[in-house]
């Protein structure tokens, strides 16, 4: 079965390393490439920048783009991925979600889609963070007493949301294991004096600077001792590699949201 297989934000960083991804596996073909209007890419060979050529334009019209695939990848923002999502259900086509920085109100239209389409969402695809989500998890139900929880993540300069879908998604893993809201006690920033910390509270630091992939730390620091957790990302291909595996697991599925302890096969508690 060969999966055909359109991708959001095509000339972008990650764009380019999920064509990569998808043109150097024998069970995936690039079907439709999505630009931005007026991009200097638009109608050129998707895959130009490797010197190889797949015969797909990249288009800014998302109907024509998304005309022969079978599922779209989406690594772009949150309005321009709810405007593909719309066209995706049109044409019945599964979707694949890494973008992050969706509001509430934005998680449930893609909960409502989710009802007519197949749609896998994470903030992140590596299975490697995705395991250690579940290390995390572990962790926090062992150290819910005594331990004080702080989050710290780091990524390149250009990421424009703060702190990281995957940081708070391992917030939300915690504070779901511990029985606490992450809405009310996440803090997310300190500054002057702020008097003593609250050991109830999940705090985060954020880290941007030149070109780091993505790094991200839990520390359990308790009285004499200290757990870390840590996971650090050198290349964006294990986003790819996660994202073609999310593929495949929907390819039998006619709607529903998943996310990626589903592709794996990992235990949601």
């Amino acid at each position: 079965m060969t999966h055909r297989i359109a991708i959001a934000g095509a000339s972008g960083r990650m764009g380019r390393m999920l064509i990569e991804a998808v043109m150097a596996t024998d069970d995936c073909s690039l079907a439709g490439a999505l630009g931005l209007p007026g991009s200097s890419e638009i109608g050129q060979d998707a895959s130009a920048f490797t010197g190889q050529a797949s015969g797909v334009l990249v288009q800014s019209d998302v109907r024509a783009g998304l005309q022969g695939a079978q599922a779209l990848i989406d690594f772009t923002r949150p309005e321009g991925t709810l405007a593909h999502l719309e066209v995706c259900r049109a044409l019945g086509v599964a979707v694949v979600i890494g973008t992050t920085g969706f509001t509430p109100e934005q998680k449930a239209q893609i909960e409502e889609y989710a009802k007519h389409i197949p749609i896998m969402m994470a903030p992140n695809m590596s299975v490697g963070v995705n395991v250690t989500l579940k290390l995390l998890q572990m962790a926090a139900k062992a150290l819910s007493t005594g331990y004080d929880i702080e989050i710290i993540e780091a990524h390149h300069r250009h990421k424009v949301d703060a702190p990281s879908g995957t940081a708070l998604k391992m917030g939300e893993v915690i504070a779901e294991a511990i029985g606490r809201d992450l809405k009310e006690c996440a803090v997310y920033a300190r500054e002057g004096v702020t008097g003593e910390r609250d050991p109830s509270s999940i705090g985060f630091a954020t880290i941007r600077g030149g070109d780091i992939v993505g790094d991200h730390t839990v520390l359990f620091a308790g009285t004499g001792e200290r757990i870390e957790i840590s996971h650090k990302s050198s290349s964006r291909a294990t986003y790819a590699q996660g994202s073609l595996r999310a593929v495949r697991f929907l390819a039998d599925k006619k709607s529903g949201l998943y996310d990626m302890f589903d592709v794996l096969g990992l235990p949601k508690n």
